[in-house]
């Protein structure tokens, strides 16, 4: 058994937002699970979650910036299959997330307070 292996909603599971650096440490805004769920059911799709929480150190690790919504628990990247980043943008506009990074292979989502969105695709 994993040790975060807890139905924190209808479709996810606590230990999907722990940090990828190696710890089991997970931290989560109850937000953010909100409008991830209300995303999938919409979607009817499942969304993979490549990173949530970052301790401070795997942050820095990966070239995260220092202030990250990520060390919070306020932030997911996600993916969805069979959606292009363009058609994963609008039903993540419509959901309301506040923060929105686009990349070339995934979507930043997060609950901050203040609207920010960027995109660093290749162009």
């Amino acid at each position: 058994m994993r040790i975060n292996d807890i139905q924190i909603s209808a479709n996810f599971r606590l230990y999907e937002f722990e940090c990828k650096g190696g710890t089991n440490l997970v931290k989560v805004d109850p937000e953010l699970v909100d409008r991830l769920q209300r995303l999938r059911t919409k979607i009817g799709r499942p969304i993979y979650i490549t990173s949530g929480f970052r301790t401070v150190e795997h942050n820095r690790n990966i070239g995260g910036s220092p202030n990250s919504q990520h060390l919070l628990g306020k932030a997911a990247d996600i993916q969805v299959n069979g959606l292009s980043i363009t058609a994963l943008l609008a039903e993540v506009r419509s959901i309301g997330f506040r923060g929105i990074g686009l990349y070339d292979s995934h979507i930043h989502v997060d609950v901050r307070q203040t609207p920010a969105f960027w995109d660093y695709r290749t162009k």
